[in-house]
């Protein structure tokens, strides 16, 4: 792997939310150690919650009874569930990437949200940001109301980023109202899906990789299967 090309790694069985925390902060390590690449890792969850530093009890309603589990990165409380392609993006932000200088949280977190714009324009969509509310959002004609597409949430361990974001392509919607999504009450959540659109997450998936180029300047890989076995021992 050159620093020119990325890492794609793709999970197409659900990925439990504790075997996905472990793989990732192992590989964090390894990056910063220099034994291990860059890289994307696209999947998606069983049904769950995760909590970031600023979550508060009071925001879980969980009906459903759900897991519940504490993330480590930033932000509130964020639903996954499947439907919903969550990109997990481990890279060494000690030196940069495209137009994203290095050491720069702010700029990345920016990067990020650059990148799933760049991707949801692919089909039309117009996505946007907004002072004050982490994540992408896009305004439904059927309402005219702003609802949110994607979540970023992002853990940086020595410079190692982890976490990353998850768009709404096809998840079951009801499944949302067990939070208030990132602690934001006056606002929906908008999927491809609900915003009357047929894609799939294949689909999905070759707009982020083309978007990446964009955004981020380094060329994804072919994509990688990674197929996990979870010991029970280990999570329970």
């Amino acid at each position: 792997m050159t620093k020119e090309q990325i890492l794609w790694e793709i999970s197409k069985k659900l990925v439990p939310y504790p075997l996905a925390l472990s793989r990732m902060e192992q590989i964090a390590k390894d990056i910063r150690a220099g034994t291990a690449a860059e890289r994307v890792w696209l999947l998606e969850h069983p049904p769950l919650y995760t909590s970031g530093t600023s979550a508060r009890v009071e925001d879980l309603f969980n009906p459903a009874g759900y897991p519940t589990y504490h993330a480590g990165r930033g932000g509130q409380w964020t639903y996954h569930g499947p439907g919903q392609r969550t990109a997990y993006v481990m890279l060494d932000l000690q030196r940069p990437h495209g137009n994203t200088p290095a050491r720069d949280l702010r700029a990345y977190v920016q990067a990020l949200e650059a990148w799933i714009i760049t991707a949801l324009a692919k089909f039309g969509l117009r996505g946007e940001v907004r002072e004050g509310r982490v994540g992408v959002w896009v305004n439904n004609p059927h309402t005219n109301a702003e609802e949110k597409i994607a979540a970023i949430g992002v853990r940086v361990s020595r410079w190692v980023s982890w976490h990353g974001v998850a768009i709404n392509l096809a998840p079951a919607m009801p499944d949302f109202d067990g939070i208030v999504p990132c602690g934001i009450r006056e606002y929906g959540v908008a999927s491809f899906e609900k915003l009357g659109l047929s894609t799939t997450m294949a689909e999905l998936d070759l707009a982020l990789m083309d978007a990446w180029q964009t955004v981020f300047g380094s060329t994804p890989s072919p994509i990688n299967p990674v197929e996990l076995t979870l010991n029970p021992a280990e999570f329970a």
